[in-house]
């Protein structure tokens, strides 16, 4: 049983406390049917619509997201169940631009990713520009009432099993950061397409993809033009502390399996957690798993409470949540012995889950470039 206690913190209400517990007892009844080892694209899709069916993904998306609920729902699905936080994940973050910044028209979209019948994507990185936005090349040339656009992204979540991208393409408004703006793309349009699918040490469905003289009406662009890099922006500083969720996730379940681990494997004549350099792993596990709760969860109450900007705070969580949940896990797989390392027990797959997360949606060196640029200017 993982520990709940940190619900009690003044950082929630009681509607917070019950949407917890509501999906983590879900979560008991329903993941361990779906799960598909073979298939992931299949895997994914049945997971958006099972969360869709349920209403867990309503708090995705709307004109008012509450930041503490998507941290909690990201903390209980990814101590579940990686896949199954990616799912839920990727349904925001893929509209979150819709819920900032959309028209009226535009967020009907929401009414169908949040059912789970419409899958969506966030279509930002490129070959060439990860962490550097400013260098996006995609083009979208206005021509009439429509725009063409023309580039390729690459490392796309739900890329291949995606209905609609959030796509952003530079329109020519100014050099740099000022000249993006940033469009909704039907995956049937023509002209778009998978132009591969990308596998790494932990499966979720990624690809690169290609837009070449996709037509799209000038109503699918998002905000104005040239707001593109203020519209990236604003979306990660809501969905970025909930990267750290996860993380915290993935350490929480990491613990609990040591705990177990400890306390039920005999080594020289007594348990495993008798042995005082096995509770000195424990205590840093624990510390570095509360001290990264308080980090997320602070970020997040801060956005709740009106909090224009939260990128310093959004970047401590996620830099801090992220590498601890590395160290966590890492020391989880070394007191697990030669099980940590076998292939389908869930040390090892936290241990394959957990490394992306330091990479994607910022990248921990560019948040400490975040993190000391904001203590500077204030100093």
């Amino acid at each position: 049983m993982s520990d709940t206690s940190f619900l009690t913190w003044p950082f929630f209400e009681d509607r917070h406390r019950e949407w917890a517990e509501e999906l983590d007892a879900w979560c008991n009844d329903n993941l361990s049917k779906h799960s598909n080892e073979t298939d992931t694209d299949a895997e994914c899709i049945n997971l958006v619509r099972a969360l869709g069916k349920a209403g867990f993904l309503q708090p995705t998306a709307g004109d008012a997201i509450d930041v503490r609920t998507l941290c909690l729902a990201r903390e209980t699905l990814a101590r579940h169940h990686g896949l199954a936080d990616f799912a839920f994940a990727m349904q925001g973050l893929g509209t979150g631009a819709i819920s900032l910044f959309g028209t009226d028209e535009q967020k009907k979209w929401l009414e169908k990713t949040r059912a789970g019948d419409t899958i969506s994507a966030f279509a930002l990185t490129e070959p060439a520009s990860g962490s550097d936005v400013a260098n996006i090349t995609t083009e979208a040339i206005r021509d009439g009432d429509d725009y063409i656009l023309n580039g390729e992204k690459t490392w796309i979540s739900n890329g291949g099993i995606a209905d609609l991208y959030t796509v952003f393409a530079r329109t020519g408004d100014a050099p740099g950061a000022k000249g993006l703006s940033v469009f909704l793309v039907e995956a049937d349009r023509a002209g778009f397409d998978i132009r591969d699918r990308l596998h790494t040490m932990s499966p979720h469905p990624l690809a690169r993809i290609g837009f070449k003289n996709v037509r799209i009406p000038a109503t699918n662009r998002i905000g104005e033009s040239g707001q593109g890099f203020k519209i990236a922006m604003s979306v990660l500083d809501v969905f970025r502390s909930t990267v750290g969720a996860a993380a915290l996730g993935f350490a929480r379940r990491a613990l609990d399996e040591t705990l177990s681990r400890c306390q039920n494997r005999e080594l020289f004549g007594g348990p495993l957690a008798d042995l005082q350099m096995v509770q000195g792993h424990i205590a840093e596990m624990a510390l570095d798993v509360d001290a990264a709760a308080l980090l997320v969860y602070r970020a997040a109450w801060t956005k709740d409470q009106g909090a224009a900007r939260v990128s310093r705070e959004a970047a401590m969580a996620k830099l801090y949540a992220t590498d601890r949940a590395q160290s966590v896990i890492d020391k989880a797989v070394q007191l697990h012995g030669g099980d940590g390392v076998r292939k389908g027990h869930i040390v090892e797959s936290l241990y394959r889950e957990i490394r992306a997360l330091r990479i994607y949606e910022g990248a921990s060196d560019v948040q400490k470039i975040v993190i000391a640029r904001s203590a500077l200017s204030s100093g």
